[in-house]
């Protein structure tokens, strides 16, 4: 079993100036407690779940190479880029550099995009949902052609690329691991089957049939289910290692692989996950 940090929040005391030294400490502890993965929220502006829209937030991966540069094994990655936010060329060239510049540790989190106010307030179109899984899906074949090498014309319905060249090409291959997130049972899952190496769900309730709805995509699509790494995102209101160790063992009954726990606000997780992450690793194999 894996365990990964997520955090959504980068309101740290001190103001603007305290945001890097903060961030930076949560990297550093996450990497050192043998944390799997590192996640960042590919928004603009705060969201309403966790803030305000005037709530300090990041752009993602100038803050994932950021992070990169001072950690030595954790993987890196958004949960996740909406679609709509960046060309795919130009995103698969920003994965593709993240990940030569940590080392092959870095991940394309993608899914179909869903938060129209911050989209509307930075002018970035922000089409209708039909028009944003069509144009999720070329994303993604453009990103397997990318990474694959082959420059030859990608002429889709939204998007043309003359020469799609992507040099130099990842560290880690094929291609570093293509996550998307959502748990639409007609589309998104199926895409997951056809094109990613992992998903993302929420842990609630639903997570079982989600899990069960892959699984028959797959089937479908002709795809062996367990090469997909199912992943799901949680919350803790009291975090502690016996919480943890239960949330972990919980969700790897309902066939989990990787548990990412979300930070709150005030809250600090690395150093409680890396004890519950020595604990469940007795319990659970890991890569499970």
């Amino acid at each position: 079993m894996r365990i990964g940090l997520q955090v959504p929040s980068f309101t740290f005391p001190g103001g603007p100036e305290q945001i890097g030294p903060a961030f930076g400490r949560i990297a550093r502890e996450a990497d050192q407690a043998g944390l799997h993965s590192l996640w960042v929220m590919d928004h603009f502006f705060q969201i309403t779940m966790v803030g305000p829209p005037e709530d300090p937030m990041l752009e993602a991966y100038s803050t994932l190479a950021y992070a990169a540069a001072l950690t030595e094994r954790i993987t890196l990655g958004t949960m996740v880029t909406g679609v709509t936010y960046r060309h795919p060329g130009i995103l698969v060239k920003t994965v593709t550099t993240l990940d030569v510049l940590s080392g092959g540790r870095a991940w394309l989190g993608i899914g179909a995009a869903w938060n129209e106010e911050e989209s509307k307030g930075l002018g970035v179109a922000f089409p209708p949902t039909a028009e944003r899984f069509e144009r999720l899906e070329e994303t993604l074949r453009i990103a397997h052609q990318m990474w694959k090498g082959d420059e030859s014309p990608f002429q889709g319905e939204y998007y043309q690329l003359e020469r799609p060249l992507n040099s130099p090409q990842s560290v880690r291959r094929p291609h570093p691991p293509i996550l998307i997130g959502g748990g639409g049972e007609k589309k998104t899952l199926r895409f997951v089957a056809k094109y990613a190496d992992a998903c993302n769900l929420f842990d609630g309730d639903e997570l079982p049939r989600k899990v069960d709805v892959l699984r028959e995509h797959c089937e479908r699509e002709g795809r062996d289910y367990t090469e997909i790494e199912k992943t799901a995102l949680t919350f803790t209101q009291e975090p502690s290692v016996d919480a943890a160790v239960d949330t972990v063992g919980r969700l790897a009954e309902r066939g989990i692989d990787q548990v990412i726990f979300s930070q709150g606000a005030g809250q600090d997780l690395a150093g409680i996950l890396g004890e519950a992450l020595a604990q469940t690793e007795k319990i659970v194999p890991a890569g499970r």
